[in-house]
């Protein structure tokens, strides 16, 4: 994702990836820090509630969050750093599994799809296709075979195991793999994105962007009785969200859903889902959502965090303001300068 004219990527971040939203886990926690001073009076009365009401162990969070913030700082140059040493030491167990071939898709997936696109497309034909969960506007669906999964899985594990380096997905999960830093974007995930969930989340969410996703972000995290058990709750840094159960044998740990964001937290009730393995769940990026403890085994879910520029450079949906743009690479976080081309003539005419 290069600018031809001047080689940078024409996607960007928001400044606001440095300061805000910062998960304190210990206090399951978003914050803010923009410096010690602002810290303090924002948060120190909530803390001490939560438990933090000692001097060490409010100087411990401040510790934690300093960490967080240079890694946030340097994410940019790490990230393509890694990715360039993976690509040159990493020897993929399945190669095959990098490009998106319509044979690892579900039956039913590729029905809805094939509908969607059709001359005929309903919403009410394709609300008898979906399964809707507790009227929340999450839908599920199958997604890939189940010997696909295990394939992935395996590849998946394949590097994990191996010397290459590796990144953590995101600020709340600590096992789980980057797709981008992997080699998954061109082959396998941009085209799953355009090719066959553009048509279900343009009829599905017109109104958050459906219409218009231009990025993404996409990564596996995993649960382990020795590692994540679970995710506590939360919203997206995207417009839509697809959340696949790869496998692999694992008990308990259905998702929950919440309202949006912007409902307080005591005004809603949660939904509990349960996820089954090859099955999607499809759902608002900003709509509040956890998972709960797995009891054993092991799971992995695919994540694909999806954007629209159209949507996102109007109000950054983790600050809640106009966004102020750093570079950034690839796909970034799915802001631009301008209106993004890949997408905006179907904009006009889904």
């Amino acid at each position: 994702m290069k600018n031809e004219e001047d080689g940078k990527s024409p996607f960007y971040i928001c400044s606001c990836f440095t300061t805000d939203n910062i998960f304190l886990e210990d206090y399951k926690l978003h914050v803010r820090f923009v410096t010690e001073q602002q810290f303090r009076l924002d948060y120190r009365k909530l803390l001490e509630r939560l438990g933090c009401v000692t001097e060490q162990q409010f100087e411990d969070v401040l510790k934690k969050i300093s960490q967080e913030v240079d890694r946030r700082r340097c994410l940019v140059v790490t990230s393509a750093e890694r990715a360039t040493v993976i690509k040159d030491v990493y020897r993929p167990l399945h190669s095959h599994v990098y490009h998106l071939q319509e044979s690892y898709l579900a039956p039913k997936f590729k029905q809805i799809v094939e509908f969607c696109r059709s001359s005929c497309v309903s919403e009410e034909g394709l609300f008898d296709l979906l399964e809707e969960e507790a009227a929340r506007r999450v839908y599920r669906f199958p997604v890939f075979e189940k010997s696909f999964c295990e394939e992935l899985v395996e590849e998946l594990e394949h590097f994990e195991q191996s010397s290459a380096p590796k990144g953590r997905p995101n600020t709340m999960n600590h096992y789980g793999i980057l797709l981008n830093e992997l080699g998954f974007d061109e082959g396998f995930i941009t085209p799953l994105r355009e090719q066959y969930l553009h048509p279900l989340t343009s009829l599905l969410y017109p109104d958050c962007g459906g219409r218009c996703l231009d990025s993404h972000k996409a990564f596996v995290v995993k649960y382990d009785m020795n590692e994540d058990l679970d995710l506590s709750y939360h919203y997206d840094n995207a417009e839509v969200t697809l959340n696949v159960s790869l496998g692999k044998d694992f008990t308990e740990g259905n998702l929950y859903f919440g309202d949006l964001r912007q409902v307080p937290l005591n005004e809603t009730e949660c939904s509990e889902v349960e996820h089954k393995v090859t099955d999607g769940l499809l759902h608002r990026g900003q709509q509040m959502h956890g998972a709960l403890p797995i009891s054993s085994g092991q799971r992995w879910n695919l994540i694909i965090w999806m954007r629209a520029s159209q949507e996102r450079n109007k109000l950054c949906p983790m600050c809640n303001r106009r966004p102020t743009l750093e570079e950034g690479e690839g796909f970034a976080d799915g802001f631009t300068k301008h209106p993004a081309p890949l997408l905006n003539a179907s904009c006009a005419l889904t």
